[in-house]
């Protein structure tokens, strides 16, 4: 059966395969795992029910400072040897595909996971010296809140790990460098408008608004009458009241 997503039904990228007899799961664990199926390499474990077994940690190996060129094929046979395996992975990048330079091996019993870090911590596997321990999670890991690994970008790319170590060991002792390999990005920055045109747009605001001051602060302007033409003539104000005519004042009467 293929998981897939309940509304676009789209594949979750793994499936469930029951066989009637044991003998028949484990040929086919051992004849197609890591094999490719439409160009890409599936890995093939006993599913476990039981989801506490998964969480709990027995048996289960963090490995690092892996060489690029390792695949999840080539870590299951390098950890075979020293027990059932129950899941192998290589860690890798989701866009380039390319290794992250560490994974996960989850043995059966712990014993055989004590075995494979006491036998393979510090070898060399493929011209690289990788580290094996317990894998932890990061709430059970201890001094989770005291910061001691530090990123560190923009370096040379000529640099390897020793050149790195060489320039951050005059600060204290180092525990493990590593340097990720992959492909660069480059993050593209938009084209700042050139000065003169923000000037120029500017100014044309600022003329645009003292236009508009100017033409709320007048005040309207007296129409003039426009010019009679030749032959007509301007007529004369009427009066408002005609004068009046002086009255003469009357002589005084003599008494006689």
């Amino acid at each position: 059966r293929v998981c897939r997503d309940a509304v676009p039904r789209r594949s979750l990228g793994y499936a469930y395969v029951n066989y009637h007899q044991v003998s028949d799961a484990e040929r086919a664990l051992d004849s197609m795992n890591f094999t490719d199926i439409k160009g890409k390499p599936c890995r093939i474990m006993w599913s476990q029910r039981d989801p506490s077994v998964r969480r709990s940690g027995v048996g289960n190996i963090f490995v690092k400072n892996l060489h690029e060129g390792i695949d999840n094929k080539q870590l299951y046979d390098t950890f075979s040897l020293f027990g059932n395996i129950l899941s192998c992975k290589v860690v890798t990048d989701r866009e380039t595909g390319l290794s992250k330079g560490y994974g996960y091996v989850h043995y059966e019993t712990n014993e055989a996971a004590k075995s494979a870090i006491e036998k393979l911590d510090g070898m060399l596997i493929d011209g690289k010296e990788v580290q094996v321990g317990v894998f932890m999670r990061r709430d059970n890991r201890p001094d989770a809140q005291a910061f001691t690994n530090c990123f560190i970008k923009n370096i040379p790319l000529e640099w390897d790990e020793k050149r790195l170590e060489q320039e951050f060991e005059q600060f204290g002792e180092i525990v493990s460098v590593t340097i990720s390999m992959g492909k660069r990005k480059r993050f593209f920055k938009k084209k700042a408008e050139k000065p003169a045109e923000k000037k120029e747009e500017e100014d044309g605001k600022e003329e645009g608004e003292e236009k508009e001051k100017e033409g709320e602060g007048d005040e309207p302007r007296a129409v003039s009458p426009e010019p009679k033409e030749d032959g007509e003539k301007e007529e004369e104000p009427a009066a408002a009241a005609e004068e009046e005519e002086p009255k003469t004042e009357e002589e005084p009467k003599t008494e006689e």
